[in-house]
Order: C-alpha cells, then structure tokens, then sequence
C-alpha cells in the first residue's frame, strides 16, 4: 500500500448520492460532493413520463437518475480532493436495499425502454415500496405452511420491503415486463455490473434481501406453490455467482473510466447494503457493538459469535457484515421521515415566523421547546408506525397514532411524543435482541438526526446504553471505501480496515438513571397500544388501510 493511495467510496441513498475521496491509510476524507436524483422518490405520481397516479404503497425512482447523480458527485469528489487520479486505486460502493430493478441482458434499465416509460414495475422499486404487500403476506403464508428451513432467519416474518414481494409484484401485475426483464437484479449489484462488465451478486444483500441462506436461494418448489409459473424465478432471472463483502468484483472497464475520469483496470469491491457499509465506519464490526443509522428511516445491526433465534428480524445473515460472525438486522421504517411529515403537515405558521425571526429551522425550534418540558408534561403517546413497522412486528398495513390529544395540546407536545415513539419503537427492538441471547453493550449512532442531541441523549435514556457516534462527514461513503480498501488487498480483512480507517468518538450520551425511571412510565403504556394494535387484538389500522385504498381506487377510475 502506497502512502498516498486513495479508495473512492460512493454511497447511494433514498434521495441522493454521496462520494468522498478516502486515503487508504487512515480514512481521512479528502474530498466529498452530493447530488441529489432528478425526479426524488415518485410515490403518488409516475413524474418520469406524463404524471399518472400510482396506486397507494408504491416507491419508485428513475435508475437514470442514479447515473447522472454518480456521475456529477464522482467528478465533484475528485474535484473537490486535489487527489491525482493515479492515486485512487479502488472503488466501493452501496446502495439502499433492497431497491429492485428490471433490466435487460446488458444490464440496461426497463424503463429507459420507450414503450415501457409510462409502466410503474418497469422504474426502480424502491427499499421502501410496499406495493408488494399481498405478495408479502402470500409469501410467508406459504414458507410457514412448508415449514421452510430459511424463515427463522428472517424473524419467521416476510416485509414487502425485500426483493421477492417486489419481483413477484411485477410477475402478476405487469408480466409482460417481467418476461423481458433478462434479470432482477439489487440496484447495488447493478451499479458494479456496470462498472465492471460483470453481473455478481454481493452475499451480504443476498442474504438479508433475497433469502440467500447456506448457499442456496428458496426453491422451485416453494416460489411454484407461491404463484404457478413463478417457481424458476431465481433460476431465470436472478443466475448469477454470490460473491463475499470485501472481495474484488472486477475491474473497473475503459468505458467507465472514461465517463469517471479514473483510470481504468482499478479495483471495485463487491456491493453492499447501505446501513451495513456504516458498521465498518464507526469501528462496530466486532460483537456486541449495535450500529444505529437513523435519518429518514432507522436501521439497527448488531453482529454476534453465534446464531439466535430472534423474531422479527429482517435478516440474521453468517457473515453478512464480518467475515466468522452472524449479523442481526432489524429496523424502523420512519424515523426522521415522521418528523418531516409531521414538519410539512401539523406545524402552525406563528411557529415558522418565530422560527425565521431567531435564524433556526424548525425543527431546532420545535426541539427546543420539546426540552423544556418535564417528562410525560404533554400527556401523549404515539405509536412511530407512520411507514408501517418493520421491527418487531414486519407489518406494512400498521399506521401512526397519538394518542391523548386535548384542546390544550401544542406542536410541540406533539413532535416530543413523536421523538419519544421513535426511542420507544428502538427500545422495543434492542430488547427483543437481547432477550433472545444476543449482546448489546453499547450503540454507535451515525445520520442525519445525530445533529438533534436532545433525540441522541433521549435515545441513551430510554435504552439505558452508553451512545456513541461518528463525526465522519459521509459515513456511509466512508464505510464503502473501507470495503474498497479490503477488495483492493490494501488490508487483510474487514476488522484491520475499520481499525484504520473507521471513526468513532465513544459514549458521547450515557444514560442518567432518574431520566429512565420516568421514561419507562411512558414505555409501559406505548407497549399497552404495541401488541393492542400490532398483534392482532384490534386490526382497525389495517381496516382502514384496507377502506382508504378501495376509496382511492374508486377514485381513480372515476378521473379516467
């Protein structure tokens, strides 16, 4: 390894992507940029053709889009580094998961076809789509009838946010793209394919997001029970070798080099999930160290030396971040998304003049006067379901509630009990982890929200676990190059690189006992409406669920 060698690590998000510039020595950022994606998340209209509406649950973006984002950021990173080209030796990558695109035998995108670019299923699905519902729940039907021996892996729940609702979604809804989709391919996956020439399938994806366990995806069997026809799905469309985290996947071909400005024949690693490259960044790769990504939703992945049980987990995954231990995820489906609806939708405009006249955002002012307030003062509970729940219960058709709203309550009781719901759905989730055996001794938090410390050290409090964070600028860019740097042989494993390059300031939050004692008054009545709502007492979120999308159907075909 040269003194002066370089890693560019590329982070792709929900609504833009991140590269920085990485020096393999001691993962000092040299230089960073971000671009945000045309056309954002399309979830009411199909905005990349003539603008007709979706159906309800759907999240789809312009795989396009993600090139002309990866392009500008790449040039603006290097730009921005005064690195010379000749010293970035490697790339990493990694994408939000599992977001599911069609595309032909080249790899070209479906929706950059013509005659499919007013058609929904041919556009990238993105993580959080939930189209794929009834897909999901006909999925885990059948794998609970059939006993399969992969489901305990996944919490013996089945979330629409993973691949299989998504491409089963497209087989019964729109078949003609499905027959000419040459593959179904992870967006991460895609983005090396192109880089490379070469379709290889990165195994910490495949595991959490396709139900690639023990070397093998679902059977024929299982996938033909499901839908007749769809039994050789995997077989058909998704062939391909599954390659381990860290290893090289190619090279980088003259063509992208080109388009890049870097030089061709450098190393790309093998892609991974987003939230999954962070662990790597903040020095949590060994067990018992949570990673907590938390920005518009939250992902929490802790690693152990052995295999548990632990229900409602998204994925439990041998070696789905480092190489001899099994990696846990599970996770929230809205964190700081809540918080922005909330900001967009239920905030009085006296707050955003106030707000403008002190030179803060609202939120910051929102926060502040949260903070005043003693704890339960605002007499409110809520339930962060407002995206569904994605742990413990996996359950899409689940909706947001506050509860004990009265002609006194302000915008401010309100946003504090949505902050409260959000630590209590995280505490919910690391004690059901720790239950079933598996070690929690401290959190490193990394994201956007790390900014609001008041929700960090509410976080601690809540939990009662020490929380520490990173002060990386792009930390998830961060943790792609330091898979780069392991692909590119500059280490020898995973644990060595995050020693090096990793950032992480520890127990930046410790929990204060008194704080705790009353936030469990608060905790106990926000399990009463977990398990009265989430697990089956009172389905009325589904019902109305279910009456609201009848309703914007009816609607729909009215205007046409």
């Amino acid at each position: 390894m040269e003194k002066d060698s370089y890693i560019l690590g590329v982070d792709f998000g929900t609504l833009s992507v991140r590269s920085t510039i990485v020096r393999v020595s001691d993962g000092f950022e040299k230089g960073t940029a971000a671009v945000e994606y045309k056309h954002g998340v399309m979830d009411t209209h199909l905005t990349a053709s003539e603008g007709e509406p979706l159906p309800p649950d759907f999240a789809l973006q312009v795989p396009a889009d993600y090139l002309e984002a990866f392009h500008k950021s790449v040039h603006g990173a290097i730009e921005n580094s005064g690195v010379l080209i000749r010293h970035i030796i490697g790339i990493g990558i990694d994408f939000t998961s599992s977001t599911v695109l069609a595309t032909d035998e080249k790899g070209t995108s479906l929706s950059d076809y013509p005659q499919f670019k007013n058609r929904p299923h041919a556009y990238a699905k993105l993580w959080k789509h939930h189209g794929g519902n009834s897909q999901a729940k006909r999925l885990l039907e059948v794998a609970k009838k059939r006993n399969e021996s992969w489901l305990p892996r996944y919490g013996g729940l089945l979330s629409s946010e993973l691949a299989l609702p998504k491409v089963l979604e497209t087989f019964e809804e729109d078949r003609e793209i499905y027959d000419k989709a040459a593959y179904f391919v992870d967006a991460t996956d895609w983005i090396v394919w192109l880089l490379t020439g070469k379709l290889v399938y990165a195994s910490g994806d495949s595991g959490f997001k396709r139900h690639f366990q023990d070397g093998q995806y679902p059977s024929s069997e299982y996938l033909e029970a499901v839908a007749p026809g769809f039994g050789n799905m995997f077989i058909d469309k998704m062939s391909g070798p599954v390659q381990p985290l860290g290893s090289k996947a190619g090279e980088l071909t003259d063509k992208m080099a080109e388009w890049l400005g870097l030089n061709p024949g450098i190393s790309v690693a093998v892609g991974n999930i987003d939230a999954h490259v962070t662990a790597a960044a903040i020095k949590a790769v060994e067990p018992g160290i949570m990673t907590a990504i938390i920005g518009t939703s939250a992902v929490y992945l802790v690693n152990a030396e052995d295999f548990k049980e632990v229900p409602g987990m998204l994925g439990i995954v041998y070696e789905g971040i480092n190489e001899g231990l099994w990696c846990f995820e599970a996770g929230q489906s809205a964190f700081g998304d809540l918080f922005a609806w909330f900001i967009s939708n239920c905030v009085p405009e006296e707050y955003e003049v106030e707000a403008k006249k002190e030179g803060i955002n609202i939120h910051d002012y929102l926060t502040r006067k949260a903070s005043s307030q003693e704890i339960g003062e605002h007499g409110l509970i809520a339930l962060d379901w407002h995206n569904g729940n994605r742990s413990i219960l996996s359950d899409a058709h689940l909706s947001g509630l506050i509860l004990g709203q009265s002609l006194i309550t302000r915008a401010e009781d309100i946003y504090r009990a949505l902050l409260e719901s959000c630590a209590f759905g995280a505490r919910k989730i690391i004690e059901t982890i720790k239950n079933n055996g598996v070690e929690i001794k401290e959190i490193v938090a990394a994201g956007g929200l790390l900014k609001n410390k008041f929700l960090m050290q509410m976080l601690s409090d809540v939990t009662r676990i020490p929380l520490s964070i990173s002060d990386a600028s792009l930390v998830g860019a961060l943790g792609s190059a330091i898979y780069g740097a392991v692909a590119a042989g500059c280490y020898k494993n995973l644990q060595e690189a995050s020693n090096a390059m990793g950032n992480k300031v520890p127990n930046v939050y410790k929990p204060h006992e008194n704080r705790s004692i009353k936030y469990d008054k608060l905790y106990q009545e926000y399990l009463i409406l977990h398990d009265y709502f989430g697990t089956g007492q009172n389905d009325v979120m589904h019902r109305l669920k279910a009456i609201r999308e009848e309703a914007i159907k009816e609607k729909n075909y009215k205007k046409n």
